[in-house]
């Protein structure tokens, strides 16, 4: 099995060498995101979660962290969101929206058009999709490399819940 398909068949097939097993492979992809990112939002929304964990922010808090993590001074409590992850939150679930409605709108600009439209145009959406996929890339990167720098939070992020104090 190939990344894109195996190029034999889809020349057979679709005379063409892999597009189609690609499209299978992003459409795929994009079940995946759009199924985790409806539980979560559900999740967050039933649970509370989002009420508890990101909501308040304030400019004041966003800019003492901000401060406190570029000048290596912020403390990391495992738990705890500072007011920099929660804009950055707030941020990639707006991101992950834009890419869902760029996403339809350039895979049915036709039967979307309203959507694709307000995204000033196929072309322009095509844009969007691009920039809010590398927006979440991205932020997975630095999410990685960040567990990555405090291995302690790893365990908490998988479970979902943080350890008990003593």
């Amino acid at each position: 099995m190939t990344f894109g398909g195996w190029p034999e068949v889809s020349q057979r097939w679709h005379n063409e060498e892999g597009l189609a097993g690609a499209l299978q492979w992003h459409f795929a992809a994009m079940w995946l995101l759009f199924v985790n990112f409806l539980v979560y939002l559900v999740y967050g929304l039933i649970s509370g979660h989002f009420r508890r964990t990101i909501f308040p922010i304030q400019l004041q808090e966003i800019l003492r962290d901000l401060r406190a993590a570029l000048g290596g001074q912020l403390v990391h409590r495992v738990g705890e969101r500072n007011a920099v992850q929660r804009v950055l939150y707030i941020g990639v679930i707006t991101v992950i929206v834009l890419t869902l409605l760029s996403g339809l709108s350039i895979w049915k600009p036709v039967q979307f058009q309203e959507l694709t439209a307000v995204f000033g145009g196929y072309d322009t959406a095509r844009y969007v999709h691009f920039f809010c996929m590398a927006a979440i890339v991205l932020f997975l990167a630095v999410h990685l490399a960040l567990t990555a720098l405090v291995p302690k939070v790893l365990p908490p992020m998988i479970t979902g819940r943080a350890g008990r104090r003593r």
